[in-house]
């Protein structure tokens, strides 16, 4: 291969995988879902890829004053300034270094959540998914992988954890 076949490889690689967050997640006959396998605070994690859209790797976070340990400071996205947060953080894991990854989560008011590990995509049967629902907190359930179970982060109930943080209401969003 010459070195402008791999970059042209490489570019359209990228490409596809940025305009895959553009599309809704997809549910094949309602038998599997996406997840993205995600490290944080040293611990396997996964979230629904329906409730991302973007994955960022070394994106620059403006740190703020701040008392919140779980909040890194703020970021850019396409024009908009986005709070982030520390996932280990929120999770109660001690901090050991800086997250290298940014997930920009759906939903509003936009929330970018720091991660130190992307492991891979994933695209499960539903049936390796244990349920969660009544279970509280940020986890909802897990789901069932050769390398070991991971817990799946809940957005929304970490998004309100951040509203309640920041003195805002728990659990209110904006309308979109």
């Amino acid at each position: 291969m010459t070195g402008r076949t791999v970059a042209e490889r490489v570019a359209r690689l990228r490409t596809d995988f940025d305009a895959s967050f553009a599309e809704p997640a997809r549910l094949l006959d309602g038998e599997t879902v996406e997840l993205l396998a995600v490290g944080a605070g040293g611990r396997p994690y996964a979230l629904r890829l329906d409730q991302a859209s973007g994955v960022h790797p070394d994106r620059p976070v403006t740190a703020l004053p701040t008392t919140l340990k779980a909040l890194l400071g703020v970021a850019g996205f396409a024009g908009v300034v986005v709070p982030v947060y520390d996932l280990a953080a929120l999770l109660g894991h001690p901090i050991a270094q800086r997250p290298r990854w940014l997930v920009l989560t759906s939903g509003t008011p936009a929330l970018a959540l720091a991660f130190h590990e992307l492991d891979h995509h994933l695209r499960v049967p539903v049936t390796d998914l244990v349920d969660g629902a009544g279970s509280g907190g940020y986890l909802r359930g897990m789901v069932r992988l050769p390398d070991g179970n991971r817990p799946i982060i809940d957005v929304p109930a970490t998004r309100a954890l951040v509203h309640q943080l920041a003195g805002h209401p728990l659990g209110r969003e904006e309308p979109a």
